[in-house]
């Protein structure tokens, strides 16, 4: 219990980084910080395949492909691109006041499902996967999961073949 604590803290703390930091390079890095603690809560629920995809995966791949972008485009402070408000105002944009209120909306529902237990049948999806171990993954997505797997597969084709055909070049 400590350590999920401890880990806890972590993950908020690295995610609160991700969005608040105005350098998109320090930004990524907090990322790769939440990625190794989402990785040490899968080693605490005995679950070290899954541990060690998230970090070859997600922390190995996915945040070197964000620092190789951010390195492309310009790895500069974040500022105000849309030119709305002046220079120092401190007035909150449409956006940010929705992104508030979703988030609010957000921590309602998750803390209203821990006080009414609504979120104790999410502990059975561990023994469906037999606790991360490579067949009982494999035996779960091939049989009970097929439909949503097969599924996720098209969903990235039809992705990379967006981004081929937003890539090329007019001829």
């Amino acid at each position: 219990m400590f350590l999920f604590i401890i880990f806890g803290a972590i993950s908020i703390a690295a995610a609160l980084g991700v969005i608040l930091s105005r350098k998109p390079v320090y930004s990524a890095l907090f990322l790769l910080l939440n990625f190794a603690a989402l990785a040490a809560f899968y080693i605490m629920l005995q679950a070290q395949f899954l541990a060690a995809v998230q970090v070859i995966v997600y922390a190995g791949a996915i945040v070197v492909l964000f620092l190789f972008v951010v390195m492309l485009v310009g790895g500069g402070e974040i500022r105000d691109v849309t030119g709305l408000r002046p220079a120092g105002a401190r007035e909150p944009s449409w956006t940010r006041i929705a992104a508030l209120v979703l988030a609010v909306i957000l921590v309602a529902g998750l803390g209203y499902g821990i006080i009414t237990g609504a979120l104790s049948a999410a502990q059975g999806s561990v023994e469906t996967f037999g606790q991360g171990s490579v067949q009982a993954i494999g035996q779960a997505l091939y049989t009970t999961y097929l439909f949503p797997f097969e599924l996720t597969s098209v969903l990235l084709l039809v992705g990379i073949i967006g981004a081929v055909v937003l890539a090329r070049k007019e001829q």
